[in-house]
């Protein structure tokens, strides 16, 4: 494993574009308990990391501790993620409960792990926070992570919708924020490989082929070939919509005065 440096340039631009998504979405208030929900992947480890270096410069007081769920799939190994999370100084709870075993009964042949097994992780990670009296629930979804859903809800749901970077979460017990919504996935990418920290593998939801979120990175990378700022342009874009040039008629009177006739309500998206 390689030093973490936190002071290099690129440390630097993505500690700054998380701190920015705390402040525009008001993500965090004093004397927060937050649960950092790390799967051991490059995202919420990156994310967990800076917000100890953004809690130290923090204008108000806030705690956070980060808890994975170890769901039993083959292969899974957190001991060196561990002492990684101790040698940072960062309190880890391993939570353990077999999902693995239902969703692989309960999804059929040939479809898709990622939808099952993520609503089965939700209500764990969900109800860890509301019983141990967190405040928050911080996710390591990134930028791409949102725009892949975007595209995921035009071409398949027929509906425009993304992650919101913070949200009242279905249950009606927690608030989730998603500190990395600035974040491009290269940025964090690069910055996993400059600090080589260990990163645990998923056995399951990895190892399908033909999954629809990947259909969608492969199109935007075909199209950033062209485009070279087409990731950022449709980021841009979740934050500037104009109403009055959609076709919701429950969102915009057509009918009388062409003024919003309710404000844009947030409900939660898929993972």
């Amino acid at each position: 494993m390689n030093e973490i440096n936190i002071d290099t340039p690129l440390a630097i631009k993505v500690r700054k574009q998380i701190t920015r998504a705390l402040s525009e979405y008001h993500m965090i208030a004093p004397n927060d308990k937050i649960m950092v929900g790390v799967s051991g992947g490059k995202d919420s480890t990156i994310l967990t990391i800076l917000l100890k270096e953004i809690q130290k410069k923090a204008p108000m007081n806030f705690d956070f501790e980060a808890v994975m769920l170890d769901q039993k799939q083959p292969g899974f190994d957190a001991r060196a993620f561990k002492a990684f999370m101790a040698d940072q100084q960062i309190k880890l709870t391993v939570l353990e409960e077999d999902t693995y075993s239902i969703v692989k009964e309960k999804t059929a042949v040939g479809a898709t792990y990622c939808s099952l097994c993520s609503r089965l992780r939700r209500g764990i990670l969900y109800n860890y926070a509301h019983q141990n009296n967190f405040t928050k629930i911080a996710l390591g979804h990134h930028r791409d992570d949102m725009i892949q859903t975007f595209m995921l809800n035009i071409f398949y749901s027929g509906k425009l919708g993304s992650m919101p970077p913070k949200l009242y979460s279905n249950d009606h017990r927690n608030i989730v924020i998603r500190p990395l919504a600035f974040v491009a996935e290269a940025d964090i990418i690069e910055l996993a490989a400059l600090w080589g920290f260990p990163i645990i593998p998923c056995n399951l939801c990895g190892s399908q082929e033909g999954l629809k979120r990947v259909k969608m990175k492969t199109i935007l990378d075909q199209l950033e070939k062209e485009i070279p700022d087409i990731r950022r342009s449709m980021a841009n874009a979740l934050g500037n919509i104009e109403l009055s040039h959609m076709l919701d008629k429950n969102l915009f009177d057509f009918n009388s005065e062409l003024r919003p006739t309710k404000t844009v309500g947030i409900s939660e998206s898929p993972a």
